[in-house]
């Protein structure tokens, strides 16, 4: 294995070759199997590390769960046609996906600017705001956004100047009533 290891690494040997030295037919060679046994000793040793670590578990679910919300947005976003990439090209599929994370990512960076906002404001009006409450938030909702109907791009004077739409007050009940979809 070491010999192995030695002649890829100085590029002696091709990938073609390597693959014909640890298959010999339909079956692993002696080289083949001792490879893949190694291989299993890392997985046994990670296997091991991640039942014995609680916090790289949760770590880990975290990471899934966000992944997840990301893929929820996603699914959101391309309802049309029950989410199916149609187009009979490469390409045309490849435009489709990058329209999709484009809207996505935008979908994200709208909440997370108006989050900052949101925040600064609760800050300055002397609201205990907490780092573990911090580290729950998601800019992955998207319940706020209108995905069907009508939609109109005339912007007022100040967003084109570069400032944000103001925030509702949600102790009004106008600001109640605006959040309603109806």
């Amino acid at each position: 294995m070491l010999r192995l290891a030695g002649s890829l690494k100085l590029g002696k040997v091709g990938a073609a070759s390597v693959m014909r030295t640890l298959q010999r037919g339909s079956s692993l060679s002696g080289l083949g199997r001792a490879v893949a046994e190694f291989g299993r000793i890392e997985k046994t040793l990670y296997l091991l590390r991640y039942v014995d670590d609680e916090a790289y578990r949760q770590r880990i679910l975290r990471q899934l769960n966000r992944g997840e919300q990301c893929h929820g947005v996603a699914r959101v976003v391309f309802h049309g046609r029950r989410g199916e990439l149609r187009q009979k090209y490469r390409e045309g599929m490849e435009d489709q996906l990058g329209a999709l994370g484009l809207v996505v990512n935008a979908t994200v960076l709208w909440n997370t600017r108006y989050m900052q906002e949101i925040l600064a404001q609760l800050r300055w009006e002397g609201m205990d705001v907490r780092e573990e409450d911090l580290a729950r938030l998601t800019p992955l909702v998207h319940e706020h956004v209108n995905m069907l109907g009508r939609y109109d791009f005339t912007l007022p004077e100040a967003i084109t100047q570069g400032q944000l739409r103001t925030l509702r007050d949600p102790r009004t009940l106008e600001a109640y009533l605006e959040g309603i979809e109806l």
